[in-house]
């Protein structure tokens, strides 16, 4: 049975786990190819952690981080597609819902923010 999410290396793991798959998609790889994914992975850990764990260690504004990319809804659709597979691949329960969950919120904030 798979653990739900619930400590930094759970997060880590996901995202480690998701990003890896980014990155080889043929829809995303080319707007995430500019990425310094040694410096940009513990953010995006900070992120969710705040997000799902409560920790405050994100600090900054995630949307000013995306405002230039060249996304389009069907960006976010494959994003969330490939979110959902990882996080259910990885993980069940309460916190492992609720990251779906906040998946699909933020993209919505996002693409309304955008205009999409």
């Amino acid at each position: 049975m798979k653990k739900d999410i619930s400590s930094r290396e759970d997060v880590a793991l996901l995202i480690s786990r998701f990003y890896d798959k980014v990155r080889k998609d043929e829809l995303l790889a080319p707007v995430f190819s500019h990425v310094d994914w040694p410096h940009h992975t513990p953010i995006i850990v900070d992120f969710w952690c705040s997000v799902l764990l409560g920790d405050q260690s994100y600090r900054s504004n995630p949307f000013q981080k995306h405002i230039n990319l060249p996304i389009e809804r069907r960006h976010f659709n494959r994003w969330l597609e490939l979110f959902g597979q990882t996080v259910e691949d990885n993980f069940s329960g309460e916190k492992a819902t609720e990251a779906i969950e906040r998946a699909h919120s933020i993209a919505g904030i996002f693409q309304h923010k955008l205009g999409l």
